[in-house]
């Protein structure tokens, strides 16, 4: 009952997950590190979310100066991964893109145990298998009204388990299976996440995807009804952009290009941006010191809030 309720759930998703405009649903965009603007003569709110994810930044809110410094002081030395009383630029990007994904490790922690079933700290491919699919394994899906559509979702998990299992034993650690619930969050997954896509997609299985499939991804008109507007943009999308080399189809490298477009690197910027603002000897790497010096750009707490209160305040006046 409770993998009938589990692959349940699954369906549900993907039915919510495909209800969506695909223009909307099938780009993977890099969110921004806050919703507050950068601004640092207003604040530092936004580099504060940056640098400690918008759940822990509020708890240093909830702290007095002394009190986050010490937490601060702590941090640094968690970031400084090889010891040499330095955070170069690597090592706050890495820390910086960490602290954003901890939700996606968060998911990850919280079913954890469902699939480690011997408690050895990893996950091999048939813990994963048998927890999700052993049950209709068994009897060869007979049970299962569309079992056409499970035995191919048990084959698109484990075409996309070997991708994330990088040293190839067949047992996923902790990253790789992160990697394997979170393709689009690694580099690496890249072409596993084009290759589904292209999946979902093409419909005459040729591997490519035409323009009434691109359409038919979004839209479904009921009888008689016209296409919207938004309609005859996508068709110009696909004719102008998403096909570049204007064969009439888009392929695998067209559909990279859509649905995992090069954008800004938000937690490179603000590794950046931290460092310059906070290295005083301009040698492109800080200390704890420096970092401490400047420790409110960091982690906030509710006296510098008040006192930034009363300085907007005191202007106003």
């Amino acid at each position: 009952m409770k993998l009938l309720t589990s692959l349940a759930s699954l369906c549900i998703l993907a039915a919510v997950a495909f209800a969506v405009p695909a223009q909307e649903k099938r780009i993977h965009h890099h969110a921004d590190l806050s919703d507050h603007a950068h601004d640092d003569p207003h604040g530092f709110q936004y580099d504060h979310e940056a640098f400690l994810g918008k759940e822990e930044a509020k708890t240093f809110d909830q702290l007095t100066p002394e009190e986050s410094k010490e937490k601060l002081a702590k941090i640094v030395d968690r970031i400084d991964m090889d010891k040499d009383g330095f955070v170069s630029h690597g090592e706050l990007h890495y820390w910086i893109k960490h602290r954003q994904r901890r939700y996606i490790e968060e998911n990850v922690n919280k079913h954890w145990n469902d699939y480690d079933k011997n408690q050895d700290g990893k996950i091999a491919w048939e813990e994963y298998k048998n927890t999700t699919y052993g049950y209709y394994i068994d009897d060869e899906f007979h049970d299962i009204e569309d079992k056409a559509a499970y035995k191919s979702m048990l084959t698109r998990d484990e075409r996309r388990f070997k991708m994330a299992d990088r040293d190839r034993d067949g047992i996923a650690t902790r990253e790789e299976f992160t990697a394997f619930l979170h393709p689009e969050e690694f580099d690496y997954m890249r072409d596993v996440v084009v290759q589904e896509t292209v999946d979902d997609i093409d419909k005459n299985g040729d591997g490519k995807i035409n323009l009434d499939e691109y359409i038919g991804d979004m839209f479904s008109p009921e009888s008689g009804e016209a296409e919207p507007e938004w309609v005859h943009t996508e068709r110009k999308q696909f004719s102008d952009l998403r096909d570049s080399n204007k064969d009439g189809y888009m392929d695998a490298d067209e559909v990279a290009q859509w649905i995992l477009p090069g954008e800004v690197d938000h937690a490179d910027n603000e590794a950046k941006h931290l460092i310059h603002e906070t290295d005083t000897n301009k040698d492109q790497k800080i200390t704890k010191k420096e970092i401490l010096e400047n420790w409110n750009m960091f982690v906030g707490s509710q006296a510098t809030n008040y006192g930034e209160d009363l300085t907007k305040r005191h202007d106003e006046l």
